[in-house]
């Protein structure tokens, strides 16, 4: 999710060819950024990284509320490696896909061992941590640092794909290919190639999403080659929904996640037990978060026990 101010845009547009495309939507960009914690100046490196973590795979709008919380009790990466792993998974409550919360952690301590305590700027530096991948790497480098870099999520994809090639859906993601397209349209300049970055993922989260596009609110539909070519269907390989959640293991195993989340003591085996009514499913569960690192058995406890890692 990109974190640059929308008042940095001014300069953002003017260039040849695909660039006008670009620069247009840059100026939609100016007046339409929603106001996000992570787009205020001065939000600082470790924040943004944070943000990013949290809004993997989770709408907006329920990451506010927890990211603040989080930032006030850890506001860098020391006060969070400072306490064991099993506190970020209490703190990070209902985001889901709760590894991601030990892999922060992990980053936290990554960060403050071997990066003095300063979340790097280098991409190469962001890759080496743990959980960094290749978007957050260089939404880092380039929200909170300002380099130069093409930045790519699903959002952007969609919209290069609409605009430039004229499908409704972009090919299955390759990071060579995605970045090589969105570096075809990226400004030389750096500081418009930051505002480009953010503007072409804030089109494709509000406007040019994936089921409902508005393209008569779009800064681009006379460019569309999507539009132009009169939205043809799709075709290839469409990504495959997700999974229900009522009744699968995800579920199972966020119910025995907000049990220990709750608790200050180890929960046992036999409290556990009657939160599921599959067994099989229950046990499942169980020695997946075991595995994950998300819970721990104590050790010669009868009942056998369970606590957040330590």
């Amino acid at each position: 999710m990109s974190t640059v101010p929308p008042e940095e845009v001014e300069n953002a547009s003017g260039r040849d060819d695909s660039s006008h495309l670009v620069a247009a939507i840059a100026q939609w960009y100016q007046s339409n950024a929603r106001a996000l914690p992570w787009r205020e100046n001065g939000f600082g490196a470790w924040g943004i990284l944070v943000s990013e973590f949290m809004l993997q795979q989770t709408p907006v709008a329920r990451v506010i509320e927890p990211l603040r919380l989080w930032m006030e009790r850890w506001p860098t990466p020391s006060a969070l490696a400072s306490e064991p792993a099993g506190e970020a998974v209490r703190a990070w409550g209902r985001l889901g896909y709760p590894r991601r919360a030990l892999r922060l952690h992990a980053c936290a301590v990554a960060i403050t061992d071997h990066h003095d305590g300063q979340v790097p700027e280098d991409v190469d530096e962001l890759l080496s941590l743990p959980g960094v991948g290749e978007y957050t790497a260089r939404a880092v480098a380039v929200f909170a640092y300002g380099h130069r870099h093409p930045v790519v999520d699903t959002n952007v994809r969609r919209v290069l794909a609409r605009a430039i090639d004229g499908n409704e859906h972009p090919a299955p993601p390759s990071t060579r290919r995605d970045l090589a397209a969105m570096e075809a349209v990226l400004p030389t300049d750096i500081a418009e190639a930051r505002v480009v970055s953010a503007a072409v993922m804030e089109l494709g989260a509000i406007v040019c999403t994936a089921r409902t596009p508005s393209c008569a609110a779009c800064p681009i539909a006379d460019r569309c080659a999507w539009r132009a070519a009169g939205y043809p269907d799709h075709v290839g390989p469409i990504r495959k929904p997700q999974a229900k959640y009522e009744g699968s293991d995800r579920q199972v195993r966020g119910l025995i996640l907000a049990q220990l989340r709750s608790s200050e003591v180890p929960v046992s085996a036999e409290d556990l037990r009657g939160l599921w009514h599959d067994d099989a499913q229950r046990d499942r569960a169980l020695a997946g978060l075991r595995t994950d690192g998300l819970i721990e058995a104590i050790s010669g406890e009868t009942p056998e026990s369970y606590r957040l890692p330590e």
